[in-house]
């Protein structure tokens, strides 16, 4: 993994994953701007962002099993061409019939929803064909970034071809970023493919073990419920961004993508400071800062009187979340089984999802009349309170974990501490 090749790889592995984002963050910008200028309706936002997510939680288990049969790269290209094939499909039918605009958008964000859950699990794949060792969580890191480097490509375009183009066309431009994204991973190495009967005893199998793996293993029990209340209270906050910035501030649209501009320019900033802050402190003292910086961030979001104010409190939950899942996506590996992390990590996933529909149904049935801003205030000062309590019963478990794995006697070092 080291030298030239290695650093082409890593290039190629790193490019393909941001344009992939990038399509994705062209489609976020876009999607929720047409149903809210064609609705005007809170509700109806709320519904089509839970739409977007709940059927990636019956997708990540099978996606785990076509992840670890597959090896991750052949995956990640064949999904990404498919859903270039999904928008273009979706803009021909917008196109040609306007009425139909609300509905076919949620129609394909089910579509993409399904089709996110097997790219997810490649690239966690395609971090352990490419990374090992120490090398892990600068790979980690490396992925996290991308996708708030994303958040700054993807509105900028968005907003610059929407002035050209229109926002409708906007799905043309994600299409044609996800075929680039899958020639990308083309070159990669690929990990070696799992036999498997294809029976559905065989899968049902495939899918128990996975299950009984996670189960077991009570540090990434821990993380999954720490995760789920993480992306519970910032997915109730995504999911009301546009009508908060548009609505209560009465910003315009252009803000709404400079919001997400300066979220990536924080990505640009990480990508150079995360490596040398790995030098000096531990994963875990990133992780605990992370959570800390999006608790705060989030009573921020809650209280904001201004745009001015939301944007910066929203530039700063970003990065407690990039902070926080850099330890998040370093531990969980390191304590499953690499021969199994697809069918591990889809329940993982499936879990940590959940959250993104109800956050979406939360919105839907009170964002009205609790207020969104409230709403986000009451999750955030929840998420604190058992932050405190599971987060560092999660770190002496991963700790426990590791220290088992290594060496015995590095185990009584940390049970000692």
């Amino acid at each position: 993994m080291t030298g030239g090749g290695g650093r082409g790889r890593t290039a190629l592995f790193g490019t393909g994953v941001l344009l992939g984002l990038v399509a994705e963050q062209v489609v976020l910008f876009s999607v929720p701007l047409l149903i809210f200028q064609e609705t005007g309706d809170l509700s109806v936002l709320g519904l089509a962002f839970a739409l977007e997510w709940l059927p990636g939680l019956l997708a990540f288990p099978f996606a785990g099993l076509l992840a670890d049969r597959d090896g991750g790269p052949r995956l990640f290209s064949r999904v990404n061409v498919l859903r270039a094939t999904v928008l273009t499909v979706v803009l021909a039918i917008c196109a040609m019939m306007p009425s139909w605009t609300t509905a076919t958008l949620m129609v394909s964000a089910v579509c993409m929803s399904l089709l996110m859950a097997p790219v997810r699990l490649s690239v966690e794949k395609g971090v352990l064909l490419l990374a090992e060792g120490e090398r892990i969580p600068r790979m980690q890191s490396l992925v996290q970034n991308m996708e708030l480097l994303a958040m700054a490509i993807g509105p900028g375009l968005g907003l610059a071809a929407a002035l050209a183009v229109g926002k409708l066309w906007l799905l043309a431009i994600a299409a044609a970023l996800f075929v680039v994204s899958a020639l990308c991973w083309l070159p990669l190495p690929r990990g070696e493919r799992q036999l498997s009967t294809g029976s559905v005893a065989s899968t049902l199998g495939e899918l128990c073990l996975g299950w009984r793996l996670l189960t077991s293993n009570r540090p990434v029990v821990l993380l999954v419920s720490v995760n789920f209340a993480i992306n519970l209270a910032f997915a109730t906050a995504l999911s009301v961004n546009v009508a908060v910035i548009t609505g209560v501030f009465g910003a315009p649209e252009s803000s709404f993508a400079l919001l997400n501009m300066l979220v990536g320019v924080t990505g640009l900033v990480n990508l150079l400071i995360v490596p040398r802050l790995l030098d000096r402190f531990d994963v875990k003292s990133l992780g605990v800062f992370g959570f800390v910086v999006l608790t705060a961030a989030l009573l921020g979001l809650a209280l904001a009187p201004t745009y001015g104010v939301y944007a910066t409190a929203y530039v700063a939950a970003l990065m407690g979340v990039a902070y926080f899942n850099v330890f998040n996506r370093t531990q969980r590996v390191r304590v499953i089984p690499a021969d199994h992390l697809g069918k591990v990590m889809g329940p993982f996933y499936l879990l940590n999802t959940l959250s993104y529909p109800v956050g979406g149904l939360l919105i839907a049935v009170a964002g009205t009349s609790v207020g969104p801003q409230r709403l986000v205030g009451v999750l955030a000062v929840v998420l604190g309170l058992y932050g405190l309590l599971v987060l560092p019963l999660t770190i002496r478990g991963f700790a426990l974990a590791i220290a088992a794995q290594e060496k015995p006697e590095r185990l009584a070092e940390v049970i000692a501490d």
